[in-house]
């Protein structure tokens, strides 16, 4: 975390004392999310819902990767996408060297550091982090007609990306880069602690998330209340029948953290 992000909450260093909070993104990338919570005084709970597996025909990204300079721009909209990918073009026998000619579109500040830790750079950030606002900000910045775009992307995403882009007049490759499957582990006793009301929020980072929680934990979470990092997840949480409490704006572990502190901060007052 930066100086300037933590800025507003140097007044409580540990605001959330006495608050359980349970994590559930996968146990590999939960890392971020809860050393801030801790370090703002929050008892974390690690359920991790997903885990990221591998695509059941990992040929066409095998392919992408092989030729990436057949494309104008890849775009990535998840740290899972740019990580899977870079994994292909490293066994295809290249390196980042090979994107010189191809400019890298990332959905978030996460997605754009992961870009960055492979030694490249992204050359499109949305103001708007979901899907929608990477395809308002790739209209905006050229051209789309002709141009051939690669979305290295998750099992079975939302159509909301590559169906504007094809409509602006862009050939759009879309391949699995990696797939979401649930992680039974994770949910073990969690039902009987929401059940006893030991939780106080439960944060979601991805819609695979909530639908995994729903799956495996239900939708009965007692006193617990539902925090996400952004409207399609927090869209997902409702439709479940779950309490929406906070949806990060920006759309961003800082934004949802942010948003978390907020709404204890404005409970406490109203008290």
């Amino acid at each position: 975390m930066r100086a300037d992000e933590s800025e507003s909450w140097r007044a409580d260093s540990r605001p959330l004392v006495g608050k359980r909070i349970v994590v559930t993104r996968p146990r590999a990338q939960a890392g971020e999310l809860a050393a801030i919570l801790e370090g703002l005084g929050a008892d974390v709970l690690l359920a991790p819902m997903i885990r990221i597996a591998d695509p059941v025909d990992p040929q066409p990204l095998r392919k992408a990767a092989r030729e990436p300079d057949r494309f104008d721009w890849i775009v990535f909209t998840s740290v899972n996408g740019v990580v899977r990918f870079w994994e292909a073009l490293r066994a295809s026998g290249l390196d980042t060297r090979s994107l010189a000619g191809v400019s890298l579109c990332a959905i978030g500040p996460a997605t754009a550091s992961a870009i960055e830790l492979e030694g490249a750079r992204a050359d499109l950030l949305p103001h708007k982090h979901v899907a929608e606002g990477v395809a308002e900000a790739l209209a905006e910045e050229m051209d789309l007609a002709g141009s051939r775009i690669l979305l290295p992307q998750a099992e079975a995403a939302r159509d909301v990306l590559a169906a504007p882009l094809r409509e602006a007049g862009a050939e759009v490759v879309e391949v699995t880069a990696y797939r979401t499957v649930p992680d039974r582990e994770g949910a073990a006793g969690l039902s009987d602690r929401l059940d006893a009301g030991e939780i106080d929020l439960i944060t979601f980072t991805s819609s695979s998330t909530v639908q995994s929680f729903i799956e495996s934990v239900g939708r009965e979470i007692g006193r617990a209340e539902v925090a996400t990092i952004g409207p399609v997840t927090a869209a997902t949480a409702r439709s479940g029948g779950l309490p929406v409490a906070v949806e990060a704006n920006p759309h961003t572990v800082i934004g949802m953290v942010e948003g978390i502190l907020s709404h204890y901060a404005s409970r406490d007052y109203g008290a």
